[in-house]
């Protein structure tokens, strides 16, 4: 049988920011005893400000914890917080004998299986558990969660990711997780450029642009690009359109998780053509002023571009 997380146990939450701390301030509201940490003041003064009780070192979150939850933003950060770099010691070794860790962030696939071989080899149990549903999500505790574990790992953590999100997908063991998140974004990054260069063609053929998502919408063009997170303002109020694409999930996001889905492509070997292009695509929207503005942002981008 699983291990159950004790009631008494505390969740040590490292990386507090735009996802992060929503999630910390979830899992407190859910009665678990939470101690977070983050190298950002304001991220720390922010968690605070949520009742969440915060640390002067990651060492000190850690310590005595029974869960580390990290939400980092690249797997060179993990594997340092892990390992420890400069001459300090690193999580895994401060953690107490058999700490549940359990990565949030979006990193390589390669580098999530080396994390769990890592805490494995220390004494520990390992889950990586990537995310799906933005800011939105995390702070209205709706994220999907991709996750790679062993089957009694990934049971000992279902209580936390359901308070933290609508729906937990077992995808395999180590690594898993990271492979579904990729793939899944690899979909959403193409679709979103497919469905943004159908809009501006539509524009350019005298549709207008509720015509258009009333066709596609309810055809075989149906997606969630255009349903939910529709590129243009009116057919989906709540789509970052409409709020001059504020994200939502940045553009610099995404290049990120295309850059992953690349890497992934490239050492595996897979003859991907879309794929590499959405990456290239992304990297430059997001390095010519789209970083912080949501992916459907990348619908002007194309329009400015596009022949007069």
């Amino acid at each position: 049988m699983p291990e159950t997380i004790p009631d008494s146990g505390t969740i040590a939450f490292l990386g507090l920011g735009h996802m992060g701390g929503p999630m910390a301030v979830n899992l407190a509201n859910a009665g678990y005893t939470v101690v977070g940490f983050d190298v950002v003041p304001e991220a720390l003064e922010a968690a605070r400000a949520h009742g969440i009780a915060t640390t002067a070192t990651a060492a000190e979150a850690v310590a005595g914890a029974a869960v580390v939850l990290t939400m980092f933003p690249s797997g060179l950060h993990v594997l340092e917080a892990y390992r420890g770099t400069g001459g300090q010691p690193g999580l895994l070794q401060v953690a107490g004998p058999d700490t549940m860790f359990l990565d949030c962030s979006t990193i390589n696939v390669d580098e999530a299986r080396q994390a769990a071989e890592l805490a494995v080899a220390a004494g520990h149990r390992s889950v990586d558990a990537p995310v799906s549903g933005g800011v939105v999500g995390a702070e209205a505790g709706t994220l999907t969660f991709m996750v790679g574990a062993l089957p009694d790992d990934f049971e000992t953590v279902r209580p936390l990711l359901e308070v933290m999100g609508k729906r937990a997908v077992h995808c395999g063991e180590h690594g898993a997780g990271q492979a579904a998140k990729i793939c899944n974004n690899l979909i959403l990054g193409v679709s979103m450029i497919a469905v943004s260069e159908a809009f501006v063609l539509g524009e350019k053929l005298g549709l207008t642009h509720q015509a258009l998502f009333d066709v596609a919408s309810a055809a075989s063009g149906q997606c969630w690009a255009l349903t939910t997170n529709c590129p243009v303002p009116g057919p989906v109020p709540a789509s970052p359109a409409n709020r001059d694409y504020q994200p939502g999930f940045a553009g610099a996001l995404m290049a990120k998780d295309l850059r992953l889905a690349l890497n992934a492509l490239e050492s595996t070997g897979v003859a991907a053509r879309l794929g590499p292009l959405a990456s290239e695509i992304y990297d430059t929207f997001a390095a010519e002023g789209g970083a912080g503005r949501d992916f459907s942002g990348i619908i002007t981008d194309i329009r400015d571009k596009s022949a007069q």
